[in-house]
């Protein structure tokens, strides 16, 4: 469908060859010659975009520019003016203008103008379509051959980058061509750590990837000691939210290092937090620390140690340094650190706990406002996205900013959306996770499910002789066969974690600079 265009200008006369030229091009072009008739047009008529003159009798450009975004705050504004002056380009932008030329223009100006704020969405799409399209292939013989381990998190992050982009198109088909092959990946993915996982925890290798109780001594460690450090660590977060926040963080940050390590399995706060900031597997913690670590029939807090694990492994690491341990689970504790960062200061190593985002994923099952607002991926990165922007955590990564000290952002697991219910059977011990179980007497479909069936062999703890854990693969979730169907509709499409996924096990470690 043509775009609607309406031009001001008091020397309309003299452009009737740019208007020609804009007809011939399929458009349909309003013409006025003064501001107060503009602002008149914009009120009777549904325009696409605008273009103003900046210097006309009466209203200036300015002047109309304020008065249509009154009107339709969203319609695209185009400046075109003679002056060059460095105050009037800022007052326009500043005004929310989408672009700003200056006479004489050219046709080819003009049409560029139109393409980037009207059929921008158009010609992002079809980009988008054409490119993936010739990238669908290269990804499917990828997925044919033996991946290592630097290999998949390649994989995952192209992966990633054109889910990013599907966003940006209009193509519907096209998205579910790769949602197909983004489940054809996750299948393999899962065969990949079936295979090779238990090798990793008891065959130390060049193989082994970076895993969480290998984090710190690998990743953070070394760099602690370069000036002030600041460890922030948000629960729950997946490499494609990641990627979507690295934006605002680049405006107060310089990108020194980005990489992705493998979270261990359950891929869950309580396992995999727990490991990350001990430095151990967690059996190994039930070990060191008998009085520290609650099993999952046991009451009370899963993760109240953390300050205490992290404080022992920098020790063990021989990193003698003053450190900071802040959890932040609310806004107004969030606030608080804001108010109190001064304090921070005074240590050389500062860790956040920030869980917000794990919040976010649980109220998203538990709220129906949540779901509503968060039905697909698109719309919970969006969600994610409009979080971050108006939180304390933005305030805290400004002060850190501010501070001149480094950053090192990672999580401790990532999350996957469910749509395929796994039955499994278990005695009324069996604990409530959606995506692993662990008991004694567990009956599930072996093809469904990654079992260990001796815990020792993943560094789990048992908590009897016959304790085997299971975890779900791609997109399955644990239901039980009592009142199955309502089990399955109340806990389908939403995020859950626990599992094996490439989304769950694949999550960002970045290392900032301030600028």
């Amino acid at each position: 469908m043509a775009a609607n265009i309406l031009w001001a200008d008091d020397e309309i006369e003299l452009l009737k060859p740019h208007i020609m030229f804009l007809q011939q091009k399929g458009y349909d072009v309003d013409t006025i010659n003064n501001g107060d008739e503009a602002i008149d047009m914009v009120k009777d008529n549904q325009y696409d975009l605008v273009f103003l003159d900046e210097n006309m009798p009466g209203l200036t450009g300015l002047e109309t520019l304020t008065e249509i975004k009154k009107i339709r705050p969203s319609l695209p504004i185009i400046m075109i003016t003679k002056s060059e002056e460095e105050t009037i380009m800022e007052t326009a932008i500043g005004r929310n203008i989408s672009d700003y030329l200056i006479k004489p223009v050219n046709p080819n100006q003009i049409l560029l103008s139109i393409k980037k704020n009207v059929d921008k969405g158009r010609l992002v799409s079809e980009e988008t379509t054409t490119s993936y399209q010739q990238e669908f292939r290269q990804i499917s013989m990828r997925l044919m051959d033996r991946l290592d381990k630097d290999d998949w998190k390649d994989l995952y992050k192209d992966l990633v980058y054109w889910d990013l982009k599907m966003d940006e198109s209009t193509d519907k088909s096209m998205g579910e061509i790769f949602s197909m092959q983004k489940k054809e990946a996750n299948q393999q993915f899962c065969k990949y750590i079936e295979a090779n996982y238990l090798d990793w925890l008891n065959d130390q290798s060049d193989d082994t990837p970076v895993l969480s109780h290998t984090l710190v001594s690998k990743k953070v460690a070394p760099h602690v000691g370069e000036g002030k450090t600041f460890f922030l660590v948000i629960d729950n977060l997946r490499f494609d939210q990641w990627k979507i926040m690295q934006p605002i963080f680049s405006q107060y940050f310089t990108v020194e290092e980005q990489d992705m390590y493998y979270s261990i399995l359950p891929t869950a706060t309580q396992y995999a937090r727990n490991s990350l900031f001990a430095g151990l597997m967690p059996s190994e913690i039930k070990r060191r620390f008998p009085n520290k670590w609650v099993d999952e029939d046991e009451e009370g807090g899963k993760n109240n140690f953390e300050e205490d694990f992290i404080v022992d492994q920098m020790k063990r690491l021989g990193k003698s340094v003053k450190t900071s341990y802040n959890k932040i689970t609310n806004l107004n504790k969030g606030k608080k650190l804001v108010e109190n960062f001064s304090d921070l200061l005074q240590n050389d190593f500062n860790v956040i706990v920030y869980n917000f985002v794990d919040m976010l994923s649980h109220a998203r099952t538990d709220m129906e406002v949540i779901r509503e607002l968060a039905d697909d991926e698109k719309a919970y990165r969006s969600l994610t996205m409009s979080w971050f922007e108006n939180s304390a955590l933005l305030d805290i990564v400004k002060k850190i900013s501010e501070s001149g000290a480094q950053l090192i952002v990672t999580t401790d697991h990532g999350m996957v959306k469910v749509n395929n219910p796994s039955k499994v059977v278990g005695d009324k011990n069996v604990n409530t996770n959606l995506r692993y179980k662990l008991g004694k007497n567990l009956s599930y479909d072996k093809k469904e499910v990654f079992a260990i069936t001796n815990p020792d062999d993943a560094f789990l703890p048992k908590l009897n002789v016959t304790t085997k854990y299971i975890f779900a693969k791609e997109e399955d979730f644990f239901a039980y066969p009592n009142n199955y169907n309502y089990y399955v509709n109340y806990y389908k499409d939403t995020f859950q974690h626990g599992g094996i996924s490439l989304e769950e096990v694949l999550i960002p470690i970045v290392r900032l600079k301030a600028k």
